[in-house]
């Protein structure tokens, strides 16, 4: 997966390690059959019919037990607080939602987690409550590679606060920013640092807690918060190792559904003053009444998280957040089998990087690449190529030189690509049949 004498991506060296006692899902069809039972639509959308599903990037298939569990508390009419049953149970839910909120974030008992609504407006929030509690002046730091969910909250209360905003470039030819680049970027009077820690453009990771140290090293009361969004369901969540002030997820991407966002927020973050209800108390983070089946929908994923795990072959011993980091390997195990294949070829079907006219993104590395690959057809138009593999049952997206992704396109001259992004009930077969869509496409 490496050129000889390389040195793997540091996650992906944890992945390794880990991996090498589990077995592989891609070697392992009956396990294989058991996770896609899991999901909802699987192989066959409910308006078109039979299709491979690689737009997972743009939001995960969802756990049938998320749908269920959904349509049970929509239909409950009591409210939480109140003095009778039904109250109770849903006040049950919520603190174990947050309980496993806590597990999946590996927090322990440190700082709040809480339910906002959306991964972006919880990433607004974070921001915005660090640029409002750190010391007057000084400078907010980010970088060219991420999401306007932290780049526009960044650019908005480096404005209110009359602060400077840098933004850290990232390396085109790797789609990265590496721990070096926030090194010679960061200065004491750094205030807010903002970090993705992985692209959903070029699908790219980044160590997060090489740059959270080195930020540290220099500014070490900065407020660091962390967009989890696009990472959450490729590889293990750990806001301890990240030296995080503030993480923000989407379950939607991570195979729960759309209406919320979730976060978590330091001791110290915590503290500091933010929106809330007067009287109420100083830790909440949540306004008003949130839907209990948003922390039961989560406490689904953990649950299969924990499922998955020990079918992935953890100790039956293991503590859950064992089988959760197991789960994360074997996620991440199985990915790196179908992004091998999709890159470097399958059974006597060439790889991505051996057919001519395709540009990609972020080159053909595996290692350090979460789930996604983006990529442009010289001989075909991005639309053209969304269509005709549409056309073939295999669900991709395009990406536009817009606000969402032009800070990725721009500098390499691109006006669009698309975007293929798999996820672990993926399978070989399904790369098959994208790959020879896409040798028909070449031709």
């Amino acid at each position: 997966m490496t050129e000889a004498g390389a040195t793997p991506h540091p996650r992906l060296r944890a992945i390794l390690s880990t991996s090498r006692s589990l077995p592989m899902i891609a070697d392992n069809p009956a396990l294989l059959t058991a996770i896609r039972d899991r999901f909802a639509h699987v192989d066959a959308c409910p308006f078109e019919g039979p299709r491979v599903f690689f737009e997972n990037a743009g939001g995960a298939l969802r756990l049938k037990s998320v749908i269920e569990t959904s349509a049970v508390h929509a239909g409950y009419p009591d409210n939480q607080g109140r003095a009778n049953a039904a109250s109770e149970a849903l006040m049950a839910v919520i603190a174990r939602g947050k309980a496993d909120m806590r597990l999946f974030f590996n927090a322990g008992d440190a700082g709040e987690v809480f339910v906002g609504e959306s991964g972006t407006e919880v990433l607004f929030r974070l921001v915005r409550t660090a640029a409002l509690a750190a010391p007057e002046g000084g400078v907010m730091l980010g970088s060219t590679l991420e999401h306007p969910a932290t780049y526009g909250a960044m650019a908005r209360w480096s404005d209110v606060t009359g602060r400077t905003f840098r933004r850290v470039a990232h390396d085109s030819l790797t789609g990265s920013v590496s721990p070096q680049d926030y090194s010679a970027a960061v200065t004491p009077d750094t205030r807010v640092v903002t970090i993705v820690h992985t692209s959903p453009v070029t699908g790219m990771a980044v160590d997060v807690p090489a740059i959270a140290a080195a930020v540290r090293e220099v500014a070490p009361e900065a407020f660091i918060i962390v967009d989890g969004i696009q990472h959450a369901s490729h590889g293990a969540v750990d806001v301890v190792a990240c030296h995080a002030d503030g993480y923000a997820v989407s379950p939607y991407k991570m195979f729960s559904r759309h209406g919320y966002g979730v976060g978590w927020a330091s001791d110290r973050l915590t503290a500091a003053t933010k929106e809330q209800i007067i009287g109420g108390a100083p830790t909440t983070w949540e306004l008003g009444t949130r839907d209990s089946g948003a922390y039961a929908t989560f406490s689904d994923v953990v649950a299969y998280l924990d499922w998955l795990g020990g079918e992935a072959g953890a100790d039956e011993a293991a503590t859950p957040r064992a089988r959760i980091e197991a789960a994360a390997a074997a996620i991440a195990g199985q990915e790196a089998v179908l992004l091998k294949a999709m890159l470097h070829g399958y059974g006597n079907l060439p790889g991505l990087a051996q057919l001519p006219s395709v540009t990609l993104i972020g080159g053909d590395r595996v290692e350090g690449r979460e789930g996604v690959i983006s990529l442009r057809l010289e001989t075909m138009p991005s639309a053209e190529l969304v269509e005709h593999l549409r056309q073939r049952g295999i669900r991709v997206h395009i990406r536009k030189n817009d606000h969402y992704s032009g800070n990725v396109l721009e500098p390499l001259g691109m006006e669009d690509c698309i975007r293929v992004s798999v996820s672990h009930y993926n399978s070989l077969q399904e790369v098959a049949r994208f790959l020879g869509a896409m040798r028909e496409a070449t031709e």
